[in-house]
């Protein structure tokens, strides 16, 4: 069973000089896990390299999906596509853009040791026609290898070749490549600097094939994960914008006439994952594991008071929910947006009848830099579940720390974002 709700996404700026502005400075929730897009499926870090590396197709505002790298194609067999790429695109460094880029992308993504394959379910193999014609070979008939393609970026072949790099890196299991800090892509924006946990500078691609929507020159990318130091650098102007608003201090930067605050929903659905191999990481039950056992995992759905949580952990923004599902996302089916009610008396019921009247201990993981206002919810759902009688230990650590553990199945409990990415389709369950 999970427990999930949606969140708002909540983006604030300073106002000062923003029409006049050439230098975005973000002060971000947190680092961005790698250069390379391929080393871990986070939607943060793909979100940031989207600006950096593009596609062959991509996704419009409104979820729609239009031509990147790719002008145009078609499906000559139910199970061929073929892709006509745009001509006179050119990489970071200056080398041209051809289809032995997207072949060599397309076998690094899809390599037996990336972590993101999985995006690719359906992908066979791709075969060069000509330099600006690939086509690709799927399983069987399948609708959605556009909606998969919007986050298989391209790298430069020749660039790849140069430096060691046509394998992916894996950035959950601490696999580095000459990727992990340096970029070549084509897209709107080209890395002019690097350091990591301190400081990202992005520059305008002036090359860039298409028109850019946007007045910034430069932007000055600055991992601050205490939410307290990020308001206070946005309200002093030592930061323009943040990705990750903190809910309990959106009355204070909406009252700031130097601040915009910016919300919209989220398509992410947050939830808590359970270890279900034979014996937990951390408990006091040793020879077995009890939430292998549907009335232990019933009983810890029951015992979140999930109103309390919306009301006052999320401060009202997020809606509780009972699907992996956003309304926004195909495939949404509102029957299947159910909630079984709050009842801690049968929550203690049923993990009496499961065996365990007083309890167990576990460790439940959650990011101190993630999700939106994860240590708040996190220390909510604790509480009620210490109510219920159970005994979690609380481990709050950030993503870096906590993305290793979760990798390795270090955990017995973990809070979990899923935003339904790249595929935007409901057939992703």
């Amino acid at each position: 069973m999970k427990k999930a709700w949606l969140l708002a996404a909540v983006a604030a700026f300073a106002l000062n000089g923003a029409v006049e502005a050439k230098t975005l400075k973000w002060g971000a929730s947190r680092e961005i896990a790698s250069l390379d897009p391929y080393s871990y499926g986070e939607t943060f870090t793909l979100a940031v390299l989207n600006h950096v590396y593009e596609g062959l197709v991509r996704y419009t505002g409104d979820l729609k999906i239009e031509p990147a790298l790719a002008e145009s194609w078609e499906t000559v067999t139910p199970t061929t596509w073929r892709f006509k790429l745009r001509r006179n695109v050119k990489f970071h460094n200056g080398n041209p853009f051809t289809a032995d880029d997207v072949i060599a992308s397309l076998a690094r993504v899809t390599h037996d040791t990336s972590p993101l394959k999985g995006n690719l379910p359906a992908y066979k193999s791709s075969k060069k026609i000509d330099d600006y014609t690939v086509e690709l070979e799927v399983n069987g008939p399948y609708p959605l290898l556009l909606n998969d393609l919007t986050n298989i970026f391209i790298f430069d072949k020749e660039w790849m070749e140069a430096n060691n790099s046509l394998l992916p890196t894996d950035s959950g299991k601490g696999v580095k490549g000459y990727a992990t800090d340096n970029a070549n892509g084509t897209g709107p924006f080209r890395i002019e600097s690097r350091r990591v946990d301190a400081k990202t500078v992005f520059a305008r691609n002036p090359d860039w094939w298409d028109k850019p929507q946007h007045n910034i020159d430069v932007i000055e990318f600055t991992p601050i994960t205490s939410s307290s130091t990020r308001v206070a650098a946005l309200l002093s102007g030592e930061i323009d914008y943040t990705n990750v608003a903190p809910l309990q201090d959106l009355p204070r930067l909406s009252a700031s006439p130097e601040v915009k605050v910016l919300q919209t929903n989220e398509l992410r659905s947050v939830f808590f994952a359970f270890n279900l191999t034979d014996k937990l990481v951390e408990s006091d039950v040793k020879d077995k594991n009890p939430l292998k056992d549907i009335k232990v995992r019933e009983a810890l759905y029951r015992a979140i008071d999930i109103d309390a949580v919306q009301k006052r952990a999320m401060r009202g923004l997020s809606r509780n929910t009972g699907a992996l599902v956003a309304p926004a996302i195909p495939g949404y089916e509102p029957s299947q947006d159910q909630r079984l009610p709050f009842d801690l008396a049968g929550a203690k019921k049923l993990l009496a009848e499961a065996g365990y009247p007083n309890g167990f201990s576990f460790l439940m993981n959650c990011q101190s830099d993630s999700l939106v206002n994860e240590e708040e919810f996190c220390q909510a759902v604790a509480a009620m579940w210490s109510r219920a009688g159970l005994k979690p230990n609380l481990s709050l650590a950030p993503r870096s720390q906590q993305t290793p553990k979760r990798v390795k199945g270090e955990f017995d409990v973990i809070s979990f974002g899923w935003a339904n990415e790249p595929m935007i389709d409901a057939y992703s369950i």
